[in-house]
């Protein structure tokens, strides 16, 4: 059958054993000092492994495979007296968590109960009405939120409405989450902290998934434009036409401009 599945380019790989650690079915193992698939029905394509590569050596790519073998990947794990990792929805909340990785980075959809075990689609549960302060609700609709960390075809990206926000904007602007975050994936970053150039895993975020709309939330400092010029290049490089504009924030938490 055809599938989704990894693939490691063994000359990009730097033999730091990150993506290794990371998958939690023994897909991935070091070989001579480089990562590599070991087999492919360990593998589920779900990709928790790309966000821990920090040289961009693991990627999706879709060709004939065998199908993912739960079965194989427990009686694998049990070989090496490991427990396969739990999913499922619990809580009032539903975390859909994906199996595998650092529990920074494992990817994760936030939703309502109602729904049960969403596949890419989002949604918020509003909190109960009660006498006293009013608690606001977040609206991060999925996990991880940073550039560098969140995996290129996510399953939260299909369809998307895509905010991306520098890091102090939701600190200066006091109704980031109702104004801007909410029905959005949220990605965050700040171009002056982060020495990586933001353009190249954007590009590779809007080409590879149905985006619908980009808003980016910038502060009105001269850093941030690092932010801007980088989603520029990114819909440049896209060769696709989203719909996109920028709003700028002020040091004080005022709306400066809309574009």
């Amino acid at each position: 059958m055809k599938r989704r599945i990894i693939h490691i380019d063994r000359e990009k790989c730097n033999g730091c054993g990150l993506c290794a650690a990371a998958c939690h079915e023994g897909a991935i193992a070091m070989v001579d000092g480089r990562a590599k698939l070991m087999r492919d029905d360990y593998c589920d394509g779900l990709g928790d492994c790309l966000p821990h590569c920090p040289t961009g050596a693991i990627t999706f790519e879709e060709r004939e495979a065998v199908p993912y073998d739960r079965a194989a990947v427990e009686a694998h794990l049990e070989k090496q007296g490991k427990k396969p990792a739990a999913s499922g929805c619990p809580g009032s909340r539903v975390k859909v968590q994906l199996p595998g990785g650092c529990p920074g980075s494992r990817v994760r959809v936030m939703a309502p109960a109602a729904a049960g075990c969403p596949g890419t689609r989002t949604g918020r549960m509003e909190p109960a009405q009660a006498a006293g302060p009013v608690v606001r609700t977040s609206r991060l609709a999925q996990w991880p939120a940073q550039i560098k960390l969140v995996p290129v075809n996510a399953p939260f990206f299909a369809g998307a409405k895509l905010l991306i926000a520098a890091d102090c904007t939701a600190y200066a602007y006091a109704n980031m989450h109702e104004e801007f975050m909410k029905d959005h994936i949220t990605l965050i970053g700040c171009p002056k902290l982060d020495a990586v150039d933001y353009s190249e895993k954007l590009t590779a975020i809007l080409r590879e998934n149905d985006i619908r709309s980009i808003t980016l939330t910038r502060m009105e400092v001269p850093c941030c434009g690092g932010l801007e010029h980088a989603l520029v290049r990114a819909l440049q490089a896209s060769g696709k036409v989203i719909p996109w504009q920028v709003v700028t924030i002020s040091t004080d938490g005022r709306i400066l401009d809309r574009r």
